[in-house]
């Protein structure tokens, strides 16, 4: 039988990264758990066996009842019933064969009712789910939520939600209002304490909600009467079970279809305020954001992965000019191009998942010990490539993966314009992930502060510091002149002190900064395996014909060009 995870070596490579042991033993708290539970590991060498039995049965699912269910699902969609969301049959099929297989929840604590996985494990799962069906990665990825109920909820909120997350039910994070987009302070959804009660209640309405007719949800509510900013607001679960929201409309989206996008009304709905009023923007969405951006980084890769795959079939069995198309320059760049662009999103994905495991699990000890001064200064640093990494990962591996559709759609000719082929849907499915979850925009606005304090250029020289095989050591010395461009650009933009011109110019350099990293991530991987040595040598020249493009566009750019691009 297909399966979606060994069908794909780079995969276990990744899950088999040098810094896994000392995540897992972390994770495990030296194996701790081993006398409590009887699935719980009893050594390093058991824990990965673990992920891997799980990532084979995520496999196993995706290949034989998600993605076969992919197309049907995508013609029924979603529609509006009494006032509840009705999910297609595939989809009904799908969350009972997950919930069957034990597959949610699985990076939630034991005692909760989960299996205890680092961030990558799951990341992986969500790759492998996206490759078979996006839509359905956004209802079942969406139980990530239960990592903010784990962060800043009580013990009893965790008790009661996070087990029932763990045991299948569904999840939503419901941010977004008719006016309050990418600007979440201008969120207006009312919350009132009711003092006799002890509790409060939610009123207004919430827009473009992914999967909007959850069990549980995460909102965010103005809490602080008579506020127009961030510090009014606050985060509270809403259960489904207490009533008091309603399904207005499902949106008649382009893709991703098996999942509904509702527009919620509330009217008095009961909730529980998560943590401390006051901080539900400026600390606890910012919390949910970043694990959801790195859901969309995995998503993104998990399309390029099917994009890559169809684009490849196709290209193998079509003949044209009296041989397969494979054979045809044209047709060969674009897949290598494909291929380059998926294993480079995929290295950035996994090494900014194991970051967020490093930061995540000695956080998590510091609440039960406090830290060496060793394990401090190691948090402190994690801390901050998650930040930096976080958005390069989900801004530049949506970006890659639109592009690798749009190819695999070329490869495939008129055939890529009709509805017989995945690669229309994943064509239609691909768009929405350069804009939700903060667009592509955003992203650079989150990631440039770190091109402005040198983070980025600190790790570039820390990566240049590691050991390669000999046939990278050209490819190293390439790397380090790209950084050397790199930080010429970044101080001839910023020496000028003009935020206009710094504005302007922070997509090319946020983005010059992850085609470096990338580049490092790539030449370290193909050091360990040579089924990277392409991909490497590949991106490095793609590196450097887009820093030629974005250092030429900034040398020769001036205040007259400024004018020609402001719209008035």
């Amino acid at each position: 039988m297909a399966n979606f995870y060994t069908d794909t070596p780079e995969l276990r490579f990744h899950l088999n990264d040098p810094l896994m042991k000392r995540i897992v033993e972390l994770k495990e708290r030296n194996f701790a758990d081993k006398d409590q539970y009887d699935y719980a590991p009893v050594d390093f060498e058991d824990a990965m066996d673990s992920y891997e039995r799980v990532l084979q049965e995520v496999g196993d699912i995706c290949a034989n009842i998600i993605a076969p269910n992919a197309e049907q699902v995508d013609l029924d969609g979603c529609h509006v019933e009494n006032k509840r969301a009705v999910l297609p049959k595939g989809t009904i099929e799908n969350l009972e064969a997950t919930k069957k297989a034990g597959l949610n929840g699985i990076s939630m604590p034991r005692r909760l009712g989960g299996l205890n996985f680092p961030i990558v494990p799951y990341m992986m799962a969500a790759d492998i789910v996206s490759r078979s069906d996006a839509g359905f990665e956004n209802l079942w990825g969406l139980q990530d939520c239960a990592e903010t109920i784990y962060e800043f909820g009580s013990e009893e909120q965790k008790q009661k939600y996070i087990t029932r997350a763990c045991n299948g039910d569904t999840m939503s994070m419901d941010l977004t209002e008719p006016d309050a987009g990418s600007d979440l302070q201008a969120v207006m959804l009312k919350a009132t304490y009711n003092e006799e009660e002890d509790c409060w209640y939610l009123n207004g309405v919430k827009r473009f909600i992914t999967n909007g007719d959850s069990d549980i949800h995460l909102v965010l509510a103005r809490s602080e009467e008579g506020t127009h900013d961030g510090r009014g607001l606050s985060m509270f679960i809403y259960d489904k079970r207490n009533g008091g929201v309603d399904v207005r409309r499902i949106e008649n989206k382009m893709g991703i279809k098996g999942v509904p996008a509702c527009e919620l009304t509330f009217k008095n709905a009961k909730a529980e305020l998560v943590g401390s009023r006051k901080l539900g923007l400026i600390k606890y969405v910012m919390a949910l954001m970043n694990g959801a951006r790195l859901g969309i980084s995995a998503q993104s890769v998990g399309i390029s992965q099917a994009a890559y795959n169809e684009a490849l079939s196709y290209a193998r069995e079509r003949r044209q000019f009296g041989k397969a198309i494979i054979d045809i320059p044209a047709v060969a760049e674009m897949l290598t191009n494909i291929k380059t662009k998926l294993d480079a999103s995929r290295a950035l994905l996994y090494e900014t998942s194991r970051y967020v495991d490093m930061y995540k699990v000695l956080d998590d000890i510091a609440k039960e010990r406090k830290l060496t001064p060793e394990e401090r200064a190691e948090n402190k640093k994690y801390a901050k490539w998650v930040d930096s990494f976080t958005p390069l990962a989900k801004g530049i591996g949506s970006e890659f993966a639109n592009q690798n559709v749009y190819d695999c759609v070329q490869v495939h000719g008129g055939s890529g314009f009709m509805k017989d082929y995945a690669c229309e849907r994943l064509h239609r499915d691909v768009r929405i992930t350069s804009i939700y979850e903060g667009t592509t925009q955003l992203q650079v606005v989150a990631a440039i502060r770190y091109v402005t304090n040198g983070t980025y250029l600190e790790i570039m020289k820390e990566m240049e510091q590691n050991e390669v095989k000999p046939e990278m050591q050209n490819l190293m010395v390439r790397l380090h002149k790209l950084a050397e461009r790199y930080a010429l650009a970044v101080t001839q933009i910023t020496e000028k002190k003009d935020q206009e011109l710094l504005d302007f110019m922070s997509r090319r350099l946020v983005e010059m900064a992850a085609y470096t990293l990338m580049g490092h991530l790539l030449v370290r991987d193909a050091s360990r395996d040579s089924m990277f040595d392409k991909s490497a040598n590949v991106f490095v020249r793609y590196a450097e014909g887009e820093f030629d493009k974005h250092i030429g566009f900034i040398e020769q750019f001036n205040d007259e060009d400024m004018a020609y691009y402001r719209h008035n």
